[in-house]
């Protein structure tokens, strides 16, 4: 069963590291030591429940449908294009630039509510937990469910809160004010290259 275990590691792994909303999410609050510790918790606990939806049988069905499938895609771009003009929005504007000088942070509540807006409010998140981990774990029984599952959540885990403490060693970095317009630009790039991408899947969808 190590094999399933580490099966599920890498494939939760491939598809959280790309970075999407959310990890840009945890990158620019980890940057600013911003309740790190909440925000890879809150990340991690959403997966935990739709990785687990999705390897216990609901991504299967949505898989079977073209409609559910289609849905996801388009809202997703939709979500990520947004995403992506905020960020260039960002890029643009002073503000930006001041996120490590500026002394008042945001409060834990706040930003268990935000965290969970771009975690949740993001269909793009949905295809990835339970569609496509969902789709590969749905041809194995269920002891090998339950393995692949641990290593899903378990790639989940590490990738979080590495993120989310490994991107506070760039803080100095960041004092730069130039640095913080340039990852808004790669931010905006990449929901946008992403945005483009499920469009496409989308269309092929329909073909």
């Amino acid at each position: 069963m190590l094999d399933i275990l580490i099966t599920g590691f890498l494939t939760s792994a491939m598809l959280i590291i790309a970075i999407g909303a959310q990890n840009a999410f945890i990158l620019k609050n980890g940057i600013s030591n911003n309740h790190i510790f909440t925000i890879a918790s809150v990340c991690f606990l959403c997966d935990v429940i739709l990785i687990s939806i999705g390897v216990l049988g609901i991504g299967k069905l949505i898989i079977d449908s073209i409609i559910a499938k289609l849905g996801l895609s388009l809202l997703g771009a939709l979500f990520l294009f947004c995403y992506g003009l905020s960020a260039l929005k960002s890029a643009c504007q002073n503000k930006s630039m001041r996120v490590i000088a500026d002394k008042k942070k945001s409060t834990r509540k706040e930003m268990i509510t935000a965290t969970l807006a771009v975690t949740l409010l993001n269909p793009h998140v949905y295809l990835d937990t339970i569609v496509i981990v969902g789709g590969i774990a749905a041809n194995l029984n269920f002891t090998q469910k339950i393995y692949f599952l641990i290593g899903s959540l378990l790639g989940s885990l590490i990738w979080f809160f590495g993120l989310g403490y490994g991107s506070k060693k760039l803080t100095p970095l960041f004092a730069k004010p130039y640095m913080w317009k340039i990852l808004d630009l790669v931010i905006a790039v990449i929901m946008f290259s992403i945005s483009y991408q499920l469009v496409k899947f989308a269309y092929y969808s329909l073909s």
